[in-house]
């Protein structure tokens, strides 16, 4: 009885969470590395793509995460309606 009442709010917080973890740099960087097609995230290619000055891709990759982040949020919102 608890778990279907529990629902939405266990969705929202996997959404919260796979946003969070999302735009993770850090620890990324720190614990799996920086290799490119296997352990290589979102945020550090930006990182990357800064860095060999290729901004146009940056720029690119950035609209994608804040889309993807607005997504997010709007589907927690959502959740939390009714």
């Amino acid at each position: 009885m608890t778990l279907p009442l529990a629902r939405r709010g266990l969705l929202a917080g996997m959404v919260l969470g796979a946003t969070r973890a999302f735009g993770e740099f850090g620890a990324t960087l720190m614990v799996a590395g920086n290799i490119p097609g296997r352990t290589q995230t979102l945020p550090l290619a930006v990182y990357d793509a800064v860095l060999s000055r290729q901004y146009d891709l940056a720029n690119r990759m950035v609209l994608l995460m804040t889309a993807l982040a607005f997504v997010s949020l709007w589907a927690v919102r959502r959740l939390e309606e009714v």
